[in-house]
């Protein structure tokens, strides 16, 4: 009868789930302790025909929850929404683990809105005279990266042009939702 005790048998929402108490009393305050530690008249818990505690919660979410208990770690997969985690824990009742999960929504938030970034790059053709005019009307967020002489365009007289490959970049974070203001091809003198 003592190791029968030990162990819990848990229907969440249909999926079955194994523990000890000593897991589910973890945290005192929890609903999982009131549950299966101070089973009292006042809960009154449902048990269906295995003998297992009814929980009426989504069971996808539950498991976070008891490794969590556990372990002490907060481990998420990456096609679980935390803030259905955070549901059940606050549902749970488990302090320490809704403070977890606020912090990682807060750090994901955190992330996503710097967003990976990326660079654009372009490559403008433009003559020597239209060099300092395309540089000083490049419009925002792109920076002048490299110049690159390919000769020029006439090689008799005094109309010696030499024509410049001007290469430009920007970065692209989530914030720009992606639309890049192209700069201008050749700059209107």
């Amino acid at each position: 009868p003592a190791a029968a005790s030990k162990w819990v048998r848990l229907n969440v929402g249909g999926t079955y789930f194994v523990s000890t108490r000593q897991t589910l009393c973890r945290e005192p305050k929890s609903f999982l302790c009131r549950l299966c530690c101070q089973e009292g008249p006042e809960l009154g818990s449902d048990k269906d025909e295995t003998g297992a505690y009814l929980i009426d919660r989504d069971p996808t979410y539950f498991g976070p929850i008891l490794n969590y208990l556990r372990h002490g770690k907060l481990i998420i997969n990456k096609e679980l929404a935390e803030e259905g985690v955070l549901e059940e824990a606050e549902f749970y009742n488990i302090a320490s683990l809704v403070r977890l999960v606020k912090e990682r929504i807060r750090d994901n938030e955190n992330r996503t809105s710097q967003g990976p970034v990326k660079h654009v790059y372009r490559v403008l053709q433009c003559q020597e005279e239209e060099l300092t005019q395309m540089v000083s009307t490049m419009s925002d967020g792109w920076k002048f990266e490299q110049l690159i002489s390919i000769g020029s365009s006439y090689n008799y007289g005094n109309e010696d042009q030499a024509e410049f490959l001007c290469v430009v970049s920007r970065e692209l974070n989530n914030s720009t939702n992606g639309i890049v203001k192209e700069p201008s091809e050749k700059a209107k003198v």
